[in-house]
């Protein structure tokens, strides 16, 4: 065992759209802990992975990629969402779109991709504590983590959300499209064979249908805080 192992961490599991990365780092910025949003290093690889032009079923060169992207978060001055630079390129608006988000799920199902990215998310685990943001944080990454959460809400709850996100940044959606993208993932991710999406056993299960942010956060905070 490591001896990062007496680091604290707050694990964040559940489906896209839940609002794990919004509550991730408004808990992150209160305990004044580290944050790792876990989906952002799938995405950024399958984001190299198509501007390398590669089939995302190819499991030897998705395998590589994961391996040889370079990946670094940067903190937003404006207190905006943490900047992500695949590459030396600041794609952050890239890894927001759908696009990204189903290429993640599909190279997430890959065991060799897992691995690759596995020590680099450990390695995030650093004093004060850290805010893991995912879908197997507090079931494979962190399964000795002090204090798991997973969040979920209604599809259409988190369509609606997302709709509301993308529609924000000025990109061309549909809200029938968004929720039959998300109950698609939603099935893909809870029945692959490799750390399918599910609550952690000792998990605090919330359902954030109809809530606001603000009681979310609150909710979150208490498990840490108990």
């Amino acid at each position: 065992m490591s001896s990062s192992s007496s680091v604290p961490v707050l694990t964040i599991d559940g489906p896209s759209g839940s609002g794990k990365g919004t509550i991730s780092r408004m808990v992150a910025e209160k305990l004044g802990w580290r944050l790792l949003d876990s989906g952002a290093l799938y995405r950024a690889v399958g984001y190299a992975a198509g501007m390398e032009g590669l089939d995302l079923s190819d499991a030897e060169a998705m395998t590589r990629c994961a391996q040889t992207t370079k990946i670094r978060f940067q903190a937003a001055k404006d207190g905006d969402d943490t900047h992500v630079l695949v590459n030396g390129h600041d794609a952050t608006d890239e890894l927001r779109t759908e696009t990204a988000g189903a290429a993640a799920s599909a190279i997430a199902s890959i065991p060799s991709v897992r691995q690759a990215l596995v020590d680099m998310q450990l390695a995030f685990r650093k004093a004060p504590g850290l805010v893991a943001d995912g879908r197997d944080m507090g079931t494979v990454i962190f399964p000795d983590a002090a204090f798991k959460v997973f969040l979920t809400a209604s599809a259409a709850e988190r369509a609606k959300r997302r709709y509301k996100q993308l529609k924000e940044k000025g990109l061309s959606v549909t809200l029938a499209t968004l929720q039959r993208e998300i109950e698609a993932r939603d099935a893909r991710d809870a029945s692959r064979t490799v750390a399918p999406l599910k609550p952690a056993v000792d998990a605090v299960f919330i359902d954030t249908t109809g809530m606001g942010i603000e009681d979310v956060v609150a909710k979150v905070f208490a498990v840490v805080r108990t």
